[in-house]
């Protein structure tokens, strides 16, 4: 009843005010409309759309530039620096980048080495020598979050409101910021590099944590540009194995695949943390490897061929003992392609990143005579001549020795059933050395390694047929003539009026100036030489019309043999009969005869043995039965192997990742000609093969791109779908050579959406 008398009293105040506003002559209808108000002052236009961005697609879109007159980092001066930052719009323009929050600045500087131990220049981090961290961050702020998650002081970043993408960096706090060196020398070499923190693509997602300008190397005093004396190893030279981060342009080559603090992708940026001020003992046992970037390369390279040794101790063992160089450890110049430095300037620091097992403070292990150095001030009065670097390690020696000694087929007869159930092919060779005819009398006996000339035969489609069971032996035969005749009888060689071709599986040793030696005395061995196959067709008299194997065809081989080269130096370091060439490799390597010495996978576990050496387990499931040269190469550098020949050099851990493959696993180009497709018009392989025997008989095939493809793509699923598109798979083999294509190219074939050109799109980042 109370609240009944409240909402009535209620209605009757708002009946009251409503009565009271009728009683002004209001009829409740709007007004007339006012005056219209004094215009507004107009806005300032807005920048066209696409003028600048925010986001970029990929780290290779974005580009930060500095210039020599825009940095203070030596000298009493105040710290300054001024950067511009571009990304590619939509439309592929570079337009200034706006927005950024977030850097950090690299110096370094070279200086004199004051002492009589290591280089004689050296490379100083600026940050360091002020005791405040390999570098410093730049943020609006003037702070930022150290990667242990405590506070610093950063230089204040300030954008330019007036030029967009234009950045400047001041030091707010006590003191000069701490990449300034008071005491530099401003004609000296100085070089800056900045990293860019938390850009992102149009979806919010990050791009990169190694967003890097190119190193400025510049003098101070003048603000000219400055090459370093000391960067004897170019970034192209670690491309060569390494492959190469695309996207961007020419003059700026980036290393794609170095795993260590994701990738900094050049020499010059690594050298920023990696000096002297980082330098450790190499003898360390508990890290076993020396910082200073000289040492620490050569360490890493090493570790894995001399680990079995027990000469890689502590962290370097765990870090790098599995790492391989897949050239010969010998050859410098496969790494030191700029300048001679490493041969002039010879120091124990970066020696014994190598030579592990040398201590010069007891001598030991230095030379035959012990000799223990106290500084490095008398290593260049022994090393130079024939004791330097270059001398020594017998750089070159290799090519020398197969340039000198050449072998080819100058006449070959063939007589079948010469005796009762024999066949008989007689075979001459013609041997120079240096170009002059080798001597009468001559035995290669006591020089090769390996002396067999395999012979088989090619059909009309460039198919070779063979294996290793058909050679001639050059041994025991002395030369009449500069010629070696060589003669091989056996039954069911069935050769009457075929194409057959000769290739070697012969190699030779020779002395460290690269001159044919006697193995018992050789400097080098495994040294193949240069002999091309030979293609001879029986049908004539004098070989004409012969049908070459189609691995003696550029235009069906897809992979580069330069290629193998630039990253192995010589594809004999493998000590695998001195094959040089694809179509040296093809007597045995073919996709005619099967079976394989490698069946089983099998991956590095977790475990030992009593000798401490790793034990390598069967990854069940998983086996390859052919030998052909194409799924083998795949094979192999993927890591699908076993042990049967001693540890692997690329081979799965424990968690089947891959170890020891210094390129990206999608860089096809790393192997394969610029350009190269591998589909043909039919959908069948550019090379033409259409099968690969899968046993020793030869009568049982797979089809050859699924089988390339298991190289990588080994799960059951993905067999599934090689099976579901029209491939015959390893253990449900046919009988027939005459399989299907498979239709693979359907989706796969270069320019598709699924294309190999696109999906192993190699370095693009």
């Amino acid at each position: 009843m109370k609240k009944n008398k409240i909402t009535l009293l209620a209605m009757a105040l708002f009946c009251a005010i409503g009565v009271s506003a009728c009683s002004d002559g209001d009829d409740g209808k709007d007004g007339a409309p006012g005056e219209p108000g004094v215009p507004g002052t107009p806005g300032a236009p807005g920048a066209p759309a696409g003028s600048t961005v925010d986001a970029v697609a990929t780290a290779a879109d974005f580009k930060l530039t500095l210039e020599p007159a825009d940095i203070v980092v030596v000298g009493a001066d105040d710290f300054s620096i001024k950067f511009t930052a571009t990304g590619k719009n939509a439309k592929g323009d570079d337009v200034p980048f706006t927005g950024l929050d977030k850097v950090a600045l690299y110096v370094t500087n070279q200086i004199a080495n004051p002492t009589d131990t290591g280089a004689p220049m050296l490379w100083s981090n600026n940050a360091l020598v002020n005791e405040f961290g390999s570098s410093m961050y730049c943020t609006p702020t003037g702070k930022a979050t150290a990667r242990g998650g405590a506070e610093v002081d950063a230089c204040t970043l300030v954008e330019d409101p007036e030029n967009p993408g234009t950045y400047t960096g001041t030091w707010e706090h006590d003191g000069n910021a701490p990449v300034v060196v008071a005491d530099g020398d401003p004609n000296s070499m100085f070089r800056v590099m900045v990293r860019t923190y938390n850009v992102t693509d149009a979806t919010g997602a990050s791009i990169s944590d190694k967003l890097l300008s190119t190193p400025l190397d510049f003098i101070p005093a003048t603000g000219e540009l400055a090459v370093s004396e000391k960067d004897s190893v170019s970034n192209a030279a670690c491309i060569q194995c390494h492959s190469e981060l695309m996207g961007y342009g020419e003059g700026d080559q980036r290393i794609a695949n170095i795993g260590a603090h994701h990738n900094y992708q050049k020499v010059e940026n690594c050298i920023t943390c990696h000096n002297p001020a980082y330098a450790s003992d190499q003898y360390d046992p508990e890290k076993g490897w020396n910082a200073n970037f000289n040492a620490m390369i050569h360490t890493i390279h090493v570790a894995g061929h001399v680990a079995p040794y027990g000469w890689v101790k502590g962290e370097a063992l765990e870090e790098f003992g599995d790492v391989h160089f897949p050239s010969e450890l010998n050859e410098c110049t496969t790494c030191h392609d700029n300048g001679t430095q490493w041969n002039d300037n010879v120091y124990a620091e970066a020696c014994v990143g190598c030579h592990l097992t040398v201590n010069f403070e007891t001598g030991e292990g230095h030379s035959e005579f012990q000799l223990p150095q106290a500084d490095d001030s008398q290593c260049m009065n022994c090393h130079i001549g024939n004791l330097s670097p270059q001398k020594v390690h017998k750089v070159g020696s290799r090519a020398i020795a197969t340039d000198s000694m050449e072998i080819s087929v100058s006449s070959v007869a063939y007589t079948e059933n010469v005796s009762p159930a024999l066949d008989e092919i007689v075979v001459t060779f013609d041997v120079t050395v240096d170009g002059a005819p080798i001597a009468d009398g001559f035995d290669f006996s006591e020089y090769t390694n390996y002396d067999r000339m395999l012979v088989g035969w090619v059909d009309a489609k460039g198919t070779y047929f063979g294996n290793s069971s058909n050679y001639l032996s050059l041994n025991g035969t002395p030369a009449v003539g500069g010629k070696l005749v060589v003669t091989l009888q056996k039954d069911g060689l069935d050769f009457d009026g075929k194409s057959i071709a000769i290739t070697p599986r012969f190699s030779v040793c020779a002395d460290a100036k690269g001159m044919l030696a006697k193995c018992a005395d050789a400097d080098i061995e495994y040294v193949g030489v240069t002999m091309a196959p030979t293609y001879w067709n029986l049908a004539t008299a004098d070989g004409s019309g012969a049908t070459p194997a189609r691995q003696s065809n550029p235009a069906s081989i897809t992979a580069d043999e330069a290629k193998c080269n630039s990253c192995h130096g010589s594809l004999t370091v493998a000590k695998h009969y001195g094959n040089e060439r694809f179509d040296q490799c093809v007597g045995c390597h073919n996709n005619t005869w099967g079976g394989s010495y490698h069946v089983p996978v099998e991956y590095k576990s977790d475990e030992v043995d009593a000798d401490g050496k790793p034990i390598f387990k069967t990854l069940e499931g998983l086996t390859f039965h052919n030998r052909d040269l194409v799924t083998v190469a795949h094979r192999f550098h993927t890591g699908l192997w076993d042990d049967n020949r001693g540890f692997p050099a690329i081979h799965l851990n424990s968690d089947l990742e891959v170890i020891g493959y210094p390129a990206l696993a999608t860089d096809c180009q790393a192997c394969h000609k610029d350009g190269a497709k591998f589909f043909a018009a039919d959908g069948g392989l550019t090379s033409g093969k259409r099968a690969i025997a899968v046993d020793a008989a030869g009568t049982q095939f797979v089809s050859p791109v699924a089988e390339s493809c298991r190289s990588c793509h080994y799960s059951a699923s993905a067999l599934a779908h090689f099976e579901s598109n029209g491939a015959t798979v390893e253990g449900k083999p046919d009988t027939t050579a005459d399989l299907p294509i498979e239709s693979c190219a359907t989706c796969h074939a270069e320019g598709k959406t699924y294309g190999v050109d696109k999906v192993h799109a190699g370095g693009a980042h």
